[in-house]
């Protein structure tokens, strides 16, 4: 049993025990890190500094590499220095900051994908509205309430978070410090108190998820009653990466925290919290760029040195 007040650092799960594969840990991570950093940071460049992606749709675009990049710094980088230097530690300072911005930007993230899943509605179904309900100060009003929910989110979370006693030791079952884990090891009678704020911002998750699917109905909608191919496949384009987008963090998500506690290994939990911390903020600019011809150009031209 130890005491709050007593715990310096924390102790993080290790992906594995041997040299061998502590070095090909960090080898992997560090290739899926240079994948993310190099196009996330192609990405921002590119509609920066090309005055023709000054729309609405690469404007939140731009947004959403910002959170990537944020959020698979936040956690990855540790993991891997980790790894090279034989630990488990972290501080304790390091896991609040930890858990702060895990939760600030993947609450931002997916609030972000909500005012995507409404730019999209707009361009489909009120095309001759468009610039009118996302003119320029609109967008940056739904960008900043969407970094502000995660942030306040995060503030709350985290301040009730580390504001309870912690009984049950200090080795985290994460390879992070996530506010779960966390929780866990708090004592049990203190761990009802956050009850509360995790059913708010349960419903405000499930707010947005019903936003995001009203809004991809209507767009089937009107797909579906444009009479040429050639209309419903430009339609279809114009969405499909924010939904295969949409579709990879929500799932990942779904499959982190709905999967039952009791049950899980921790082997287990280390593969699902890859899968939805490290493997979306790495793959988003290639699912983003696949199918945006004008991206690829842009982006191609940037490599290249050449003038637009």
């Amino acid at each position: 049993m130890s005491n709050s007040s007593s715990i310096t650092q924390f102790l993080l799960l290790a992906f594995a025990d041997t040299r061998e594969l502590q070095l090909m840990h960090f080898w992997l991570f560090m290739g899926i890190y240079l994948v993310a950093l190099l196009g996330n940071s192609l990405i921002i460049i590119t509609i920066t500094c090309d005055h023709h992606l000054h729309t609405p749709m690469y404007f939140f675009l731009l947004n959403l590499s910002v959170l990537d990049l944020g959020s698979i710094s936040t956690t990855v980088p540790k993991s891997m220095a980790n790894s090279i230097w034989d630990t488990r530690a972290i501080s304790y300072a390091g896991c609040a900051a930890q858990v702060f911005f895990v939760i600030f930007l993947f609450g931002a993230e997916y609030s972000l994908l909500t005012v995507m899943s409404y730019d999209c509605y707009v361009v489909i179904c009120k095309p001759l509205h468009y610039r009118t309900l996302l003119g320029t100060r609109a967008c940056v009003h739904m960008a900043a309430a969407a970094w502000g929910a995660g942030f306040l989110c995060s503030l709350l979370q985290t301040a009730d978070i580390f504001s309870l006693p912690l009984c049950q030791g200090n080795a985290v079952e994460q390879f992070f410090c996530e506010g779960p884990q966390i929780l866990k090891l708090s004592c049990s009678h203190f761990y009802l108190r956050e009850t509360g704020l995790v059913v708010f911002t349960a419903c405000l998750f499930f707010g947005c998820f019903v936003f995001i699917v009203v809004s991809y109905v209507q767009i089937f909608r009107v797909v579906l009653r444009i009479p040429s191919k050639q209309g419903k496949y430009k339609a279809f384009s114009t969405c499909l990466p924010h939904l295969a987008v949409v579709s990879l963090f929500i799932s990942t998500g779904m499959i982190a925290y709905l999967k039952p506690y009791s049950n899980s290994s921790p082997s287990l939990n280390l593969v699902v919290s890859f899968l939805y911390s490290v493997i979306p903020p790495a793959l988003n600019p290639l699912i983003y760029s696949f199918r945006n011809q004008q991206l690829k150009d842009t982006v191609w031209k940037l490599i290249t040195g050449c003038s637009s």
